[in-house]
């Protein structure tokens, strides 16, 4: 799998390109004897260098090469005119491998014995290991190597004298093919590429590395694999120095908290809207007096610096008091989200070890038991008003915890990542320096505070003089409410995920967004295409820019970012480069720097690091490793676990995951928490989670006689929050596993529609359920789809959903409100929906029509209440 300048083609073509190639005279020299020291030909000493570059720019520890050979064995067929020429693969186990050396000892006994076996046609061999067939690339290997050593003779025909000439040929037979001669003390030649697929200027780079490689083991065969570099000095000072880190450094704004910024901002524009919600707004004098009435209150009730408070409210006024208040109490707040099962809230309660829980009186019966204190906004009104509306004066160092977010958890359960002062006034700080914002920007606040995405949106404007608009509950599921929100509210700063972003344009539900400058967008790869889409499409009044944003949780916020130039040639806008006080490297698994266009891991360092996982030693060790590069005492990198490689103009992208992490819609999921939850099932003795076509798909080992997957994905919603509970549970006798023992992905089989509840059925029984089983079919990819069957259990979720909404608008004429999918998401429910909504349609329309709108208004919630039992 080597890294691409652009995605493989469903079919290859043949346009290619050629670059030289020519190993110095001292170099060749030390090769020549090195070979001869090894009892190896030139030809194994250079395969093997090859196949060396080849592991390291993707990746892998098993490659193999293809290469010619001439296949005249028997002296009675070298005077015969004819084609022998055969093609032989040869591979190399390279992650065992300790050293040059040993490398190439191990490409010597793999050649000979190839040689041996060399009268088998290729393409026998290809039939017999009945290798799967493709039209993007050729079967067994996609790259080529071969070495002209053979003296060449003057060709003679009789009186007629023949001259050997250059061939020169743009076609291109395999992904790469490197041809090489020897020419007395000379090696030289040149690499052949798909223009499809690499830019001559990647194929160049990639030559100086291969020539740079043979430099260092023909000096050093016994330096260990790990650490043979690629990177020439030039290269690496940039990898490493000049494109690693933004230097901009404010050095009081930086390290202010975020709180103390506020209470600056609220001294300056006291009498400016700090807050809008639906039924009012709160100035920032006004903001900054309730939130220091709580923080005194919460102060008696004993928070202080590293005191971890629950807060447990919906989306409102009071959730940005809460926070507010909090950290003006010096303490750090732990979002809980209300729509997460009570047994997840009532572990992140106990692991965060938090004495008190602010919540609000309609959320109390939700609420699990713990061993802290509970405090009721609303029961709490008196107290809370009765308190000083000057700040407590509190300490607080830039090491003391801010928040506490729980993210997805490898081992089974969610780990909680503390995130101290210093790396949240850090982030905010650039943010305002990169994106100011001004007293007339609205910054619309949405995504749920669970999520650090949230943490930005709350801060940014409160720091800068702008609006907070405070959306509804349940703003971030309904598309239509959001965009709602976003023209009425004149929002002038959005954030979005790609797949939600896709799902409005397509709706055309952000038609009305004319306000929008700027747009951010994160949680997932941004597709270049997506982003000049919404430019297009959103003609806002003073033009949009596209921002991309990466970072995890552990990195506070957004650690990467890169405005969107229009102008970028990748399917997917780079996430750009370091923000200020942010390190970024791209390291292979020794921990070495990879060269520019090479994947590696992404590992970040700088003041925005969290301070770990909140009481897990072992696993923050693990996560949080020495800087290597760094100058300050006790610096550190997280390792993201992300795969990522540098742009040739300095930008980073990012191609995926190198663990078993998963991202679904813009979550990150740890499938190991999933698969944990699933254990825990009586009649379940083994589970695997993976993602196929972009949702969750749970394939489990059970004891049950019978299928149980409807009983298992109602388990897991008791336990897990909906963006974790898998789209589709199959069940399997046993899991496929490789010759090692481990189970083998990629084996498992594909799951068929409503997976495990084949046999329950129903065929719709109506014209309009046929017409939204077929609709269904369509959107989910599905081959079939019963009367019954849930719209989520077939891998629908609420993007897919306002696709939906747009479709029965377009072929049926229906509009239907999202909330209204979301109840019923049932063939059937649906289908009675839609008739009740024709039927009391035209009940309307009619009495309309006689001049009676009560009448018609009075058959209508009639209907309706009919309708709904």
């Amino acid at each position: 799998e080597l890294p691409t300048d652009r995605p493989r083609p469903t079919v290859q073509g043949e346009a290619g390109g050629r670059r030289p190639f020519r190993v110095p005279a001292t170099t060749a020299a030390a090769l020549t004897a090195l070979s001869r020291r090894e009892g190896a030909t030139l030809f194994m000493t250079l395969l093997a260098a090859w196949q060396l570059l080849l592991a390291k720019y993707s990746g892998q520890d098993d490659v193999t090469v293809g290469t010619p050979i001439a296949g005249r064995t028997r002296l009675e067929t070298e005077g015969l005119i004819g084609f022998f020429v055969n093609t032989l693969v040869l591979r190399a186990d390279i992650g065992s491998a300790p050293s040059f050396r040993a490398l190439l000892g191990r490409v010597r006994e793999a050649t000979l014995g190839a040689y041996q076996h060399q009268d088998i046609p290729f393409e026998k061999l290809v039939e017999e290991l009945k290798v799967e067939r493709s039209l993007s690339h050729t079967p067994l290997f996609q790259v080529m190597f071969s070495l002209q050593n053979n003296a060449r003779e003057a060709l003679r025909l009789g009186t007629l004298q023949a001259e050997a000439l250059g061939a020169s040929t743009e076609a291109a037979k395999f992904d790469l093919d490197l041809g090489l001669s020897e020419t007395g003390d000379t090696i030289a030649g040149s690499l052949a590429y798909r223009t499809e697929l690499f830019d001559a200027s990647t194929v160049d780079r990639m030559l100086e590395h291969f020539g740079a490689l043979l430099a260092t083991v023909a000096a050093d065969p016994d330096q260990a694999l790990s650490d043979v570099s690629l990177l020439g000095a030039d290269e690496r000072r940039r990898v490493v120095e000049e494109w690693s880190a933004a230097s901009f450094v404010d050095a009081e704004a930086d390290a202010r908290p975020v709180h103390v910024a506020f209470a600056a901002q609220a001294m300056r524009t006291p009498d400016a809207v700090a807050l809008a919600f639906v039924g009012g707004t709160l100035t920032y004098a006004e903001l900054d007096a309730r939130a220091n009435q709580l923080a005194n209150h919460l102060r008696r009730k004993g928070v202080g610096p590293d005191t971890n408070v629950g807060v447990c409210l919906e989306r409102s006024p009071a959730l940005v008091v809460a926070l507010l208040g909090v950290l003006k109490a010096g303490g750090a707040y732990v979002p809980l989200d209300p729509s997460y099962p009570a047994d997840r809230l009532a572990w992140m309660l106990t692991d965060a070890g938090a004495p008190l829980l602010l919540t609000e009186q309609r959320l109390l019966d939700r609420l699990p038991s713990h061993a802290g204190e509970t405090l009721c906004l609303e029961q709490a009104l008196e107290a809370v008003a009765a308190e000083s509306v000057e700040a407590p004066s509190v300490a607080v160092d830039p090491e003391h915890l801010a928040y506490v977010i729980y993210t997805s958890g490898s081992t089974g359960r969610p780990k909680g990542v503390g995130v101290p002062h210093r790396a949240l006034a850090a982030h905010m700080s650039w943010m305002q320096r990169a994106y100011p914002l001004s007293a007339d920007d609205r910054v619309l606040q949405k995504t749920p505070f669970s999520f650090d995405a949230s943490v930005w949106e709350f801060w940014a404007p409160l720091l800068a003089g702008a609006t907070l608009v405070v959306g509804g509950p349940e703003a971030h599921r309904d598309p239509a409410e959001l965009a709602r929100a976003v023209a009425e509210e004149r929002i002038t700063i959005l954030q979005l995920v790609p797949s939600l972003l896709h799902a409005l344009l397509d709706a055309g539900t952000l038609a009305g967004a004319r306000s929008l400058r700027r747009l951010f967008c994160g949680g997932e790869a941004l597709p270049a295409e997506l982003a000049a889409r919404a430019i297009d499409l959103l003609e806002t009044d003073g033009g949009l820019e596209v921002i991309n944003l990466y970072g995890p949780t552990e990195v506070c916020i957004d650690s990467v970012v890169h405005s969107f130039a229009g102008t970028e040639a990748g399917a997917t806008v780079p996430i750009g480069r370091p923000v200020d006080q942010v390190r970024a490297y791209v390291l292979d698994g020794s921990g070495q720097p990879v060269p520019v266009g090479v994947a590696g891991e992404l590992c970040l360092g700088g003041a925005q690091l969290a301070r770990g996982y909140l009481g897990r030693a072992a696993l923050t060790a693990e996560a949080f490793v020495p800087d290597p590069f760094g100058t300050d005492a006790g610096a550190r990198l997280y390792r993201t676990g992300d795969r990522a490689r540098w742009l040739a103009d300095g930008t980073l992208e990012y191609l995926g995951r190198v663990d078993t992490q998963l991202k679904v819609r813009g979550f990150r999921v740890e499938p190991g928490e999933i698969e944990g939850v699933l254990a825990e099932h009586p009649s379940v003795r083994r589970a695997v989670v993976v993602v196929r076509e972009g949702r969750l798909v749970a394939y489990v080992v059970t004891d049950a006689a019978t299928s149980i997957s409807s009983d298992l994905r109602d388990h897991l919603r008791g336990r897990l929050p909906a963006h974790m509970v898998p789209a589709a549970v199959v069940v399997l006798d046993a899991l496929p596993v490789t010759p090692s023992g481990k189970v083998d992905r990629r084996a498992l089989p594909a799951p068929m529609a409503g997976a495990g509840d084949e046999g329950r059925r129903l065929k719709p029984g109506t014209e309009l359920e046929a017409r939204i089983a077929a609709l269904w079919q369509d959107l989910l990819g599905v081959e079939e789809v019963g009367a019954e069957d849930n719209f989520f259990d077939l891998g629908g979720h609420s993007l897919l959903l306002i696709r939906m909404q747009a479709r029965l608008s377009q072929e049926m004429g229906r509009e239907v409100p999202v909330v209204e999918l979301f109840q019923r998401p049932t063939v059937r429910s649906l289908a009675a929906l839609l008739q009740g909504n024709a039927e009391t349609g035209a009940v309307e329309e009619g009495e309309e029509r006689g001049g009676t709108r009560q009448a018609a208004l009075s058959r209508r919630l009639e209907a309706r209440r009919r309708r709904d039992g």
